[in-house]
């Protein structure tokens, strides 16, 4: 016992009855969606380690296990050995190791190993079954190693039976909690750990440390994910795509082909993006109920995902307007107001205009070169002023699902779509702030590495704000 003193790290092992949702606990607490999950009782026949880890320290350990088969057997074995408290800890390990290779305790083994090499208990129940009897050689045989012990509530179904398992739980261990591995929350993943925390005196600085290196995880996933969406917007509304020309004058065929490979292009970097977003919340074996065009074939170039997640061509006047505004108000500044705000005017009537007049269209297609054989059709950047709030929500929409997802989730995610959606990120001073950052985007400036950092903050607190809704 003495090893959990030594125990670099927290380690915590998950035991229960089978199938009581023991390895979706683990998965959730883990954010691993590796660990194997089923429905059918006895899948996990082995002990397995799940570390989280930032930067390469682990800052807390979960050992999936196998459920009790035997529990009553391993009692009695138990019970035959007259010892007092301070000893019974050493029966455990004596069965251990007297049964070792005996493959009819195989499971009982298996879970009381971690056990016994120092990891605190985190004993699953389903709390939409009713308790029985038959749990209480478990709980028994787990107060015989000495370990520090919490229990979860599980609900796998509707029925709750969680005030009797309660008042059955409370006589074994220290702390009783509910949790719902298939909702977990990222307040509700900090709760469960401050009860880690709570469980022996020894660990308490140990597992809050682990605490706050988990919530400074947390902000640089929001951090690395604000500024892959930055860069999704920037890089595709700034993109050009070149195709060249042998011909005086382009054929409506080239025109097409430029056209499709601009879109796709712009298609590849949405879909590169969404699965890095999966990469950095650890949901790299995530399904999604989508095919090659996300989002339930609703294309990035469609009128329904305009409609979704793009502006009105009201909305967009106005974000015209506004930008236009801001830019016509230099004007005024450089001749220290003698135009009488006329700057001012003159951009917003521009701005708006603008916005207006390029609420369908895509880019210009332009032919360039100057002799035969060097001439080439361009189209880009994108000039339409809608497109990157589509692109934006889109990608904030997706972010959403997979930031709030569970990774005890194993059926398909649906990426349905919510028509409210643009309500809940897009306020009229957002709109205002990022149509400053999309014209720059839209013009052939070089863009700053200090107005990139800028675009990647207002994209980081729209993205908290999603996910603290």
């Amino acid at each position: 016992m003495a090893e959990a003193m030594m125990q670099s790290h927290p380690k915590f092992a998950v035991v229960g009855h089978p199938n009581k949702g023991k390895s979706s606990i683990v998965s959730a607490l883990a954010l691993d969606d590796t660990v194997q999950i089923s429905d059918t009782p006895g899948t996990t026949v082995k002990k397995r380690s799940f570390p989280l880890s930032m930067d390469g320290k682990i800052l807390y350990e979960l050992f999936d296990t196998p459920g009790f088969q035997r529990a009553r057997r391993v009692l009695a074995w138990l019970q035959k050995h007259q010892v007092s408290a301070d000893k019974k800890y050493e029966v455990v390990q004596a069965f251990i190791d007297e049964h070792r290779k005996d493959a009819y305790f195989n499971d009982e083994i298996e879970l009381l190993e971690p056990i016994m090499e120092g990891a605190g208990i985190i004993y699953v129940v389903d709390g939409s079954k009713p308790y029985g009897e038959e749990y209480e050689a478990e709980m028994e045989i787990l107060r015989w190693t000495g370990q520090p012990s919490m229990a979860l509530i599980n609900h796998i179904d509707t029925s709750d039976y969680s005030q009797e398992w309660k008042r059955a739980l409370g006589q074994y261990f220290k702390m009783v909690r509910t949790f719902n591995p298939m909702q977990a929350s990222f307040s509700q993943h900090v709760s469960i750990l401050e009860s880690m925390a709570q469980l022996k005196e020894e660990w308490t600085a140990q597992v809050k440390a682990s605490i706050e290196l988990f919530k400074e995880y947390q902000e640089q996933m929001i951090e690395q994910s604000a500024s892959l969406l930055s860069r999704l917007v920037y890089e595709s509304v700034s993109t050009v795509e070149k195709l060249p020309l042998n011909l005086e004058e382009a054929s409506t065929e080239e025109r097409e082909k430029i056209e499709h490979r601009y879109k796709d292009k712009l298609r590849a970097l949405e879909v590169a993006a969404q699965k890095k977003i999966e990469h950095i919340w650890n949901h790299d074996h995530l399904e999604k109920e989508q095919n090659v065009l996300p989002f339930e074939d609703m294309d990035l170039f469609s009128q329904e995902t305009a409609s979704v997640f793009g502006l009105t061509r009201n909305e967009l006047l106005m974000a015209g307007a506004t930008s236009g505004a801001a830019a016509g108000a230099g004007i005024d500044l450089l001749f220290v107001g003698h135009t009488l705000l006329l700057g001012a005017v003159i951009g917003a009537i521009g701005g708006a205009a603008s916005a207006y007049f390029s609420f369908n269209e895509l880019s210009e297609i332009k032919v360039l070169g100057q002799t035969l054989g060097k001439r080439y059709l361009e189209m880009g950047p994108m000039e339409n002023k809608n497109f990157p709030y589509i692109l934006l929500g889109r990608a904030l929409y997706h972010a959403g699902k997979v930031i709030n997802m569970s990774h005890a989730v194993r059926s398909t995610i649906d990426i349905g779509m919510d028509s409210t959606f643009k309500d809940k990120w897009l306020n009229n001073d957002a709109k205002k702030s990022l149509e400053k950052f999309h014209q720059k985007f839209r013009s052939k400036d070089e863009v700053e590495t200090e107005e990139l950092e800028d675009y990647k903050e207002l994209i980081k607190s729209i993205l908290k704000h999603l996910i603290d809704a």
